[in-house]
């Protein structure tokens, strides 16, 4: 017998070989019905394979949230048996579930065109018609290489070539169609549904080696109900409105090319936008106790061994030789200069915890391929600090970032989404020990701070875990930009130290920290988030002062002056077209005000402002109308600041009065 525990806390007893629907048919014809795959102690597994143990159970039904990535295995599956009908001699490798779907690659000479996927998809929803069984196989090692080669499938004889000899070897037959695979599956294809769409074509390298063959590989998109296959296409719409790449040629704020592969060439208002936040994040550090560091760029292959990123890394840095024989590497990451510059002098335990900051410019060697606009590039800049501190300090610093990250989110219009604790990789520094204690204190800090985690494993850094701080932008897109690390392990390999308390010789804690991460792909987020209509504060250009007739064209020149005094970004259109033609171009560019003046206006000294995404407009005088954009132009820290000035001296004066 077999004790299987529910979710209820519940015990019941069945026959050693009892399947998941057998359990479910138990409790209710109707559960049976609904259910589509089970979990024993965590593991997702077949409805109808037989349970060799107890454990933790739980039945999956259609709206499991789990059950949602089997959903998109199935459909790769289904894809390349349509695939296969429709193009015979066309071999299969690998089809995995991703994120929000699923791909395949083929082996095909003839490439696939976008005509196809149509043809494609068709053959798959006849598949899902035909509601065939899915059934899982265990097969002889030996007879599975023998059997796919025999059938014309060398890549799938190779999987099996290469998989340890220990390894169960596990076939999924489908209908008439089979594939090599770990499962777990539907019980039948009909379980797919229909709400999967394909989506593109791409090329793709056996195993992602460039030195073999080139396949082919479809990606589609599934989803447990058409409503939310809906949804999902309807944000892809409007992602694909909200590009950054299209918003930033759009607004001329920065291009990319060949020649600088991976690096950004900024134009004089992306880079207004660039340091309008780097500006922001500087006040931010500042007023948060940061001291800000600048370390070189280009180090010595020794120091780089000595932490460990030559050999975690090498691969990914650019290096260069000098005439002397010096092998030096471009920085790839700030944390080694950081700990040089904790190390020059003596510290004491009354210096920590130190809080050190560096916009560092970082470069990495990233594949052409997986490049992608602003948000994935070769040169970037890391809005980077190391706390070096003590272990009594951790969980208070951990507190204090998470509210300092916080903040800078709800300043730059984003919520924080989710936060993640990544666990120790495979590959990675330090003992186990050390591991143990960096992980649990790291979730004890998190948990100090208030945040719900989520654990990650093998997702950590080579050096120590690491909380990841997702953000949700406007059209519910997550995305991973600020980090918090647990270091044990680099300042052990640098020999940074301090003086404790007793006199004795101490190493420090490292927590490395971010919350742009790479300040460039945070602007990236940014120009999707708000489509490139930034609020008045961030916008490169904050008004535009636009003349009707060519009679204001003084009074234009005068109005753009006096914006420019009370602090704000203009620009003036003197252009001899019509005004609402203008209105229109600078909306398209994405200018928060426009400033309309006419002979009336020159006349009154006045000013009409039009918002951006509004038709109405506001007559102001323009003493009135630079003191109101002056306001609202200022930097949410700016305006705290200022707010909190003006509240401290007027309840001095009341004190006063009382007094």
């Amino acid at each position: 017998m077999i004790d299987l525990i529910f979710p209820d806390g519940s015990h019941r007893q069945f026959e050693d070989g009892v399947s998941g629907r057998d359990v479910a048919a138990s409790i209710a014809k109707s559960l049976e019905k609904r259910a589509l795959l089970v979990k024993l102690d965590g593991e997702l597994r077949d409805l109808d394979r037989a349970l060799e143990k107890g454990g933790k159970f739980e039945i999956l039904t259609r709206d499991s949230p789990e059950t949602l990535e089997t959903i998109r295995h199935d459909a790769s599956h289904v894809m390349a048996e349509a695939v296969q009908e429709l193009f015979p001699g066309t071999q299969v490798t690998i089809g995995p579930a991703i994120e929000d779907g699923f791909y395949y690659d083929f082996a095909r000479e003839t490439p696939f065109s976008l005509d196809d996927l149509a043809s494609i998809e068709q053959r798959m929803k006849e598949i899902v018609d035909r509601d065939e069984k899915i059934e899982r196989e265990v097969w002889d090692r030996d007879e599975a290489i023998a059997h796919f080669k025999s059938i014309g499938e060398a890549y799938k004889a190779e999987i099996i070539s290469d998989l340890p000899r220990d390894d169960t070897i596990t076939v999924y037959r489908q209908g008439q169609w089979k594939d090599l695979c770990l499962g777990p599956h539907l019980p039948s294809t009909k379980h797919v549904g229909k709400a999967f769409k394909l989506m593109k074509l791409a090329g793709a390298y056996w195993r992602g080696d460039h030195r073999n063959a080139q396949l082919q590989r479809i990606y589609g998109t599934a989803w447990a109900s058409e409503a939310d296959l809906e949804a999902h296409l309807k944000r892809l719409e409007e992602a694909e409105k909200r590009d950054h790449r299209k918003i930033g040629r759009a607004m001329d704020l920065f291009h990319l090319q060949e020649e600088g592969k991976g690096m950004i060439f900024w134009h004089p208002k992306g880079w207004t936008l660039y340091r309008t936040l780097e500006s922001y994040m500087r006040r931010r550090l500042d007023d948060d106790g940061y001291v800000e560091v600048k370390a070189p760029q280009i180090m010595d292959r020794v120091l780089w061994e000595r932490s460990g990123h030559w050999e975690k890394f090498g691969q990914n840095m650019f290096t260069c030789e000098t005439t002397e024989g010096e092998l030096l590497a471009v920085k790839p990451m700030n944390c080694p200069g950081h700990v040089q510059i904790f190390n020059y002098g003596q510290k004491s335990y009354r210096d920590l915890p130190l809080r050190m900051a560096e916009f560092g410019a970082c470069h990495r060697y990233e594949p052409s391929g997986a490049l992608h606009g602003i948000m994935r590039l070769r040169a970037f800049t890391q809005d980077d600090a190391h706390i070096f501190c003590r272990e009594d300090q951790i969980e208070a610093e951990s507190t204090k970032f998470v509210r300092l990250l916080e903040s800078v989110y709800a300043d730059c219009g984003l919520e924080l989404h989710s936060v993640k604790l990544a666990l120790r990789p495979e590959l990675r520094f330090g003992t186990d020990e050390v591991w143990d204690v960096a992980e649990s204190k790291l979730e004890r800090a998190a948990i100090a701070a208030g945040c719900e985690v989520e654990m990650l494993p093998g997702e950590g850094a080579f050096y120590g875990p690491k909380l990841e701080f997702h953000l949700r932008d406007a059209i519910g897109r997550t995305w991973q930009c600020g980090t918090l690390q647990l270091d044990y392990v680099l300042p052990e390999r640098l020999d940074a130290e301090y003086v404790a308390e007793d006199g004795s010789k101490q190493r420090p804690v490292m927590l490395h920290r971010a919350i742009c991460g790479s300040v460039e792909r945070f602007l990236g987020v940014m120009i999707e988030n708000f489509a490139g209509a930034f609020p008045l504060w961030l916008a490169p250009t904050q008004v535009v002062v636009a003349t009707i007739t060519s009679d204001a064209d003084s009074y234009a020149l005068r109005v753009a002056q006096e914006l420019r005094a009370a602090g704000l970004r203009v620009e003036t259109d003197l252009r001899n077209e019509k005004i609402n033609y203008k209105v229109r171009e600078h909306s398209l560019a994405k200018a928060p005000v426009i400033a309309v003046v006419g002979r009336r206006e020159a006349e009154e000294g006045k000013v009409a402002l039009r918002r951006l995404g509004s038709d109405g407009q506001t007559v102001l005088s323009l003493e009135e109308a630079a003191k109101l954009l002056a306001t609202e132009a200022s930097p949410p820290d700016v305006a705290r600041a200022t707010s909190g000035a003006v509240a401290a001296r007027t309840d001095s004066v009341g004190a006063e009065e009382a007094g």
